[in-house]
This record gives C-alpha cells, structure tokens and sequence, in this order.
C-alpha cells in the first residue's frame, strides 16, 4: 500500500487539489510539504492533532515536514469557524504561545536525517512587512470577489468582519507562497476549514512564480464522534496535550473510553499502527468486547507519543489502582493526578480525627447516624482499605506522603482530603 493509497484507507483525505499531480509528484520525488498552526492559546488541543500527524506519515515515507507556527497570523486571527472578531493578543503573549506549541510539535516529529522536520514561525517573514509592500507585492494579485467567495470570508458578511480579519487569507497565502520559494515545498495540509486559505496560497504561487509551477492542497475530514458530540471535548472541557492543562492520567482516560462505534476509526487516524493490526484490533471489538483491547491499545500509542513512555506508565499504573482499590500503591503525584476532579476536603489542622467526624466534616455524609451506619456496613474504605470501627481514627499513617487520604464511600464515590 503506498502512502495515498494508505490515507484513504484510513478515511484522512477529505479533499485535494489535484489528486492525480500530487500522486505523481509523489511517485517521482521526495518532496517538502507543511502544515501550520496558529498560537492562540499556549497549548494544542487534540482537535489540533490530525493534520500534524498525516504530516508525519508523509514523513515516514521520506518527504520532509514543515512545521509552521504562526507568529504573524496569530497576531491577526482567523476568521474561519468564527461568528465574531477574535481578542487580539499581545506580542508577549504570542511569542510565548509559540514556544510552547513548538514543544509540543517536538514530540511529534523526527528532526534528524536527511528529511527531518524543518520548524518555521512566519512572523520571521510577515511581522517586518510594512503595508505598502503587502499591498502592492501581495494584495495586488489576490481579487476582491475572489476573497469574498471564500467561505470564511462569506460566513461573515452578515455578523461583520473587520479589513484586518478580512487580510488573513493573503498572510496565509504568504506563507505557501514563502515556503514554495524558499525550501521548495510543494503541498500544504491542513483541515477541512482551511480550504479556502491553502488555495488562496495555490493563487498567489501561480500568479508570482514562474509559469509551470506546481504546488498542491490536501485537506483533513473533521473529526466527529458516532453520537453526534463533539471531538475532543469531557465534562471539563479541552482536552490539551499540555500536562498541566490535562494530565497524562486525564488524557490516557480519554481514549481509553472511546466508544466501539468511534474506536477504529481513531485507530487509523491518530496511531501509526498498520493495517493488519487495526484490523485484528477490530475483530477483538466483535470476539472479546469486554477486554477492550482496541481501546487500550489506542490510550496506549497516543499517550506515549504525547508525553511519553513514563507519563503512559503513570497513568496505567494510576487506572489500575483505581479499578482494583490499590490507592495505597500510589505516590502523591500520582493521587494528585487520579483525583483532580473528585470533591476534595482540607484538613487544616495536624491533629488526628475520627472517621465519622471526618465523614461529616468533608460532607461526605450528611449526618453522624449516616457516618456511623456507613462505616459499620463496610461502605467506607481509606485509602482502598474497608473501615467498619465508628472508632477508627485517621492518623498520621494513613497520610499517603503526609499530604492525602483517600475516601471511598461505596464502590464509586471517591473523596479527596487534603493536609
């Protein structure tokens, strides 16, 4: 299987601008190709992934990735996908969302060998630019009516939209038209969305580059979830790939509990398992459901590319503990990953308390006959260890590191103390 024949398989391509002259340019060259991102915020989110890793299976088979952060364009804002105006951010702000997007990138790609990865941040070409040289070398040969048949422009003409987010096609299109000059790359990938913007770049190349010049656009599907949510997104929000944003732990649950309706086709998109595996992966969905090998093996490879193979060991160790009541065998690191979200009590003095005080206290019950009735029934556990005496005292030995205890009311209701 060559690599278009394996992206369709995987279902990646959504559109293309010449299917034939990229499968022949393809087949006759190793070429360079890139996909950018935008820092308008200090992580990536998952929804970020997909174009950056059908980036690096180009790579694989030994073409040479661009990475574009956008220093420059994210000082604009896209109009794309947006009802109204973005807030405009400062330089400061930028410059250090770019720094730590080009971290993340970093886990991604190989940039050793002949055809490693080439980071790039446009605002080294367009932020010196002053406008009489924008409009006269690149305004000038983008239309009016072009721009206003683009999508993301059109979308905007009854809500409003500023001459400044009006421009962000023609920066955009810059930054194909610089990187086709400079380091010869022949085609951009990027999301569905960004259709309008990658031929806008095809138009400023044909238009200023010497006649017979080729470049392409190759366009990803979004990505959708069989309910009909959204991609990406959990009771607490985004889920980010930087670790103080959502923890390894939080980010291993995630794709852990894909539904078998969505499970296989993640597989394809995001992991760089072969055929032969998904499919055996897909069989285990019909044969043996209840291990949910596809699920762990997709938690598996995405967190391990992600934050890598200590951070997916943490947070195997972490679930596994969860699932078989093992709290004890966790560091307090560990338990401040586990419980992020599970209601929490600070216990503010260094004194002992006892368990049914402490239950009232933390308003893990609501009433000491509750508390006493609780324990005496065996549904309270400390630290994953069945409590039954109303006299049992938390003590300095169950402070996992001195800084938490765990409370299980019951098999599922989890409760944090904090010192």
């Amino acid at each position: 299987m060559n690599l278009l024949e394996d992206l369709h398989w995987r279902g990646i391509v959504y559109q293309q601008t010449d299917e034939v002259g990229i499968q022949e340019t393809l087949e006759k060259e190793k070429i360079s190709l890139y996909c950018g991102v935008d820092p308008t915020a200090d992580s990536m989110h998952i929804g970020h992934l997909l174009p950056f890793l059908t980036l690096r299976r180009f790579q694989q088979h030994g073409h040479r990735p661009i990475v574009l952060v956008g220093g420059a364009t994210g000082m604009i804002g896209d109009p794309s996908g947006k009802s109204e105006e973005r807030k405009l951010q400062t330089t400061e702000t930028i410059q250090h969302n770019v720094e730590c997007i080009q971290k993340q990138l970093s886990h991604i790609f190989d940039f050793e060998g002949n055809n490693g990865a080439m980071m790039v941040n446009n605002y080294d070409w367009a932020g010196s630019m002053d406008i009489v040289t924008f409009l006269r070398d690149y305004g000038k040969h983008v239309g009016v009516n072009y721009m206003l048949a683009k999508d993301t422009i059109s979308t905007r003409l009854d809500t409003g939209i500023s001459f400044t987010e009006f421009t962000y096609t023609i920066l955009q299109a810059m930054d194909f038209l610089h990187l086709y000059e400079k380091h010869d790359c022949k085609i951009q990938i990027g999301g569905s969305d960004q259709w309008g913007n990658i031929t806008t770049g095809l138009e400023l190349i044909r238009k200023m580059m010497p006649e017979g010049s080729k470049a392409y656009g190759l366009t990803i599907p979004l990505v959708t979830k069989a309910d009909g949510t959204k991609f990406g997104k959990t009771e607490s929000g985004a889920v980010w790939l930087d670790p103080e944003k959502t923890s390894p732990y939080e980010f291993y649950q995630f794709w852990i509990n894909t539904a078998d309706a969505d499970v296989i086709k993640y597989l394809k998109f995001f992991t760089f398992l072969i055929k032969e595996e998904i499919e055996v992966l897909e069989q285990s969905i019909e044969s043996e459901p209840h291990l949910r090998k596809a699920q762990k093996a997709l938690a598996e490879a995405m967190t391990e590319m992600i934050h890598g193979k200590d951070s997916l060991e943490q947070a195997v160790k972490i679930t596994e503990a969860l699932f078989n009541g093992d709290i004890q065998k966790l560091t307090a690191t560990e338990i401040k990953q586990g419980f992020k979200d599970v209601p929490s009590y600070e216990h503010t003095t260094g004194e002992e308390i006892g368990i049914v005080d402490l239950l009232i206290a933390a308003k893990i019950v609501s009433s000491k006959r509750q508390a006493r009735e609780d324990v005496s029934n065996g549904a309270i556990y400390v630290n994953g260890e069945r409590v039954t005496e109303t006299g049992y005292v938390i003590s300095e030995s169950d402070r996992i590191e001195g800084q938490f205890t765990v409370i299980r009311r019951g098999k599922k209701k989890y409760y944090l103390i904090k010192y």
